[in-house]
Protein backbone atom coordinates (compact mmCIF):
# COMPACT_ATOMS: atom_id res chain seq x y z
CA UNK A 1 0.00 0.00 0.00
CA UNK A 2 1.21 3.52 -1.25
CA UNK A 3 0.80 6.36 1.82
CA UNK A 4 -2.12 8.49 0.73
CA UNK A 5 -0.05 11.57 1.91
CA UNK A 6 3.51 11.18 0.46
CA UNK A 7 3.08 7.89 -1.54
CA UNK A 8 5.92 5.93 0.40
CA UNK A 9 5.50 2.63 1.01
CA UNK A 10 3.66 1.66 4.21
CA UNK A 11 4.28 -1.23 5.92
CA UNK A 12 1.84 -3.49 8.05
CA UNK A 13 2.34 -3.81 11.89
CA UNK A 14 0.22 -6.78 13.35
CA UNK A 15 -1.41 -6.09 17.25
CA UNK A 16 -2.59 -9.07 19.06
CA UNK A 17 -6.02 -8.15 20.59
CA UNK A 18 -8.41 -10.14 22.65
CA UNK A 19 -10.99 -8.74 19.66
CA UNK A 20 -8.70 -10.63 17.05
CA UNK A 21 -5.53 -9.17 15.49
CA UNK A 22 -5.06 -6.13 14.47
CA UNK A 23 -3.46 -5.28 11.11
CA UNK A 24 -2.20 -1.63 10.92
CA UNK A 25 -0.60 0.21 7.85
CA UNK A 26 2.30 3.15 8.59
CA UNK A 27 4.46 4.88 6.34
CA UNK A 28 7.61 4.26 6.05
CA UNK A 29 8.52 8.04 5.33
CA UNK A 30 6.43 10.25 7.07
CA UNK A 31 5.02 8.32 9.66
CA UNK A 32 1.30 8.38 9.16
CA UNK A 33 -0.90 5.33 9.62
CA UNK A 34 -4.18 4.01 8.02
CA UNK A 35 -6.78 2.21 10.23
CA UNK A 36 -9.23 0.18 8.37
CA UNK A 37 -12.53 0.94 9.76
CA UNK A 38 -13.27 -0.27 13.57
CA UNK A 39 -9.25 -0.28 13.79
CA UNK A 40 -8.58 2.88 15.52
CA UNK A 41 -11.28 2.42 18.41
CA UNK A 42 -10.32 -1.19 19.26
CA UNK A 43 -6.63 0.35 19.55
CA UNK A 44 -7.53 3.23 21.45
CA UNK A 45 -8.21 1.92 24.86
CA UNK A 46 -5.57 -1.13 24.58
CA UNK A 47 -2.09 -0.08 26.70
CA UNK A 48 0.56 -1.77 24.14
CA UNK A 49 -1.10 0.74 21.57
CA UNK A 50 1.02 3.58 23.79
CA UNK A 51 3.75 2.34 21.35
CA UNK A 52 2.54 2.45 17.85
CA UNK A 53 2.30 5.94 16.87
CA UNK A 54 6.42 5.95 16.30
CA UNK A 55 6.00 8.93 14.00
CA UNK A 56 7.35 12.61 14.32
CA UNK A 57 4.73 14.91 15.30
CA UNK A 58 6.40 17.63 13.86
CA UNK A 59 6.67 15.90 9.97
CA UNK A 60 2.39 15.00 11.01
CA UNK A 61 1.65 18.70 11.52
CA UNK A 62 3.31 19.47 8.27
CA UNK A 63 1.05 16.82 6.30
CA UNK A 64 -1.65 17.71 8.20
CA UNK A 65 -2.15 20.64 5.72
CA UNK A 66 -2.16 17.86 3.15
CA UNK A 67 -5.89 17.26 2.74
CA UNK A 68 -6.92 16.51 -0.27
CA UNK A 69 -6.21 12.86 -0.66
CA UNK A 70 -7.21 9.30 -2.20
CA UNK A 71 -8.66 6.12 -0.02
CA UNK A 72 -5.52 3.65 -0.41
CA UNK A 73 -8.06 0.77 -0.49
CA UNK A 74 -10.26 2.63 -3.42
CA UNK A 75 -8.76 5.61 -4.87
CA UNK A 76 -11.87 7.67 -3.47
CA UNK A 77 -11.55 11.52 -2.29
CA UNK A 78 -11.26 10.98 1.67
CA UNK A 79 -13.43 13.77 3.51
CA UNK A 80 -12.16 15.44 6.17
CA UNK A 81 -13.49 14.91 9.70
CA UNK A 82 -12.95 16.26 13.71
CA UNK A 83 -12.74 13.90 16.28
CA UNK A 84 -16.08 14.63 18.50
CA UNK A 85 -13.96 14.80 21.95
CA UNK A 86 -11.35 16.46 19.92
CA UNK A 87 -12.18 19.10 17.41
CA UNK A 88 -8.25 20.25 16.96
CA UNK A 89 -7.85 16.76 15.58
CA UNK A 90 -8.49 16.57 12.07
CA UNK A 91 -8.36 13.22 9.99
CA UNK A 92 -8.88 11.75 6.69
CA UNK A 93 -11.73 8.90 5.87
CA UNK A 94 -13.12 6.84 3.56
CA UNK A 95 -16.54 6.02 4.69
CA UNK A 96 -16.45 2.31 3.36
CA UNK A 97 -12.76 1.67 3.77
CA UNK A 98 -11.05 3.51 6.96
CA UNK A 99 -9.04 6.75 7.72
CA UNK A 100 -5.59 7.86 8.13
CA UNK A 101 -3.95 9.92 10.84
CA UNK A 102 -1.18 11.94 10.75
CA UNK A 103 1.95 10.83 12.12
CA UNK A 104 1.45 11.92 16.02
CA UNK A 105 -2.50 12.10 15.72
CA UNK A 106 -3.45 8.23 16.63
CA UNK A 107 -1.56 9.04 20.02
CA UNK A 108 -3.27 12.64 20.44
CA UNK A 109 -6.40 10.77 19.66
CA UNK A 110 -5.59 8.21 22.70
CA UNK A 111 -5.31 10.43 25.30
CA UNK A 112 -7.45 13.17 26.03
CA UNK A 113 -5.82 15.09 28.48
CA UNK A 114 -6.28 19.03 30.31
CA UNK A 115 -4.16 20.63 27.19
CA UNK A 116 -6.47 18.56 24.71
CA UNK A 117 -9.54 20.23 26.36
CA UNK A 118 -7.80 23.75 25.99
CA UNK A 119 -6.86 23.36 22.65
CA UNK A 120 -10.30 22.56 21.75
CA UNK A 121 -11.35 25.56 23.30
CA UNK A 122 -9.06 27.64 21.04
CA UNK A 123 -9.96 25.47 18.12
CA UNK A 124 -13.87 26.61 18.74
CA UNK A 125 -13.20 30.10 19.55
CA UNK A 126 -11.02 30.34 15.92
CA UNK A 127 -13.72 27.93 13.79
CA UNK A 128 -17.10 29.20 15.43
CA UNK A 129 -19.35 26.78 13.64
CA UNK A 130 -17.14 23.71 13.13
Amino acid sequence: MQCPKCQSDMTEHRYGTLQGDVLLDQCTSCGGMWFDIGEAEILKDKWMSDFIDSGDPEVGKTHNEINEIDCPRCGKRMSVLSDPKQPHIRYEACDEHGMYLDAGEFADYKHETLMDTFKDFVYMLRNPGK
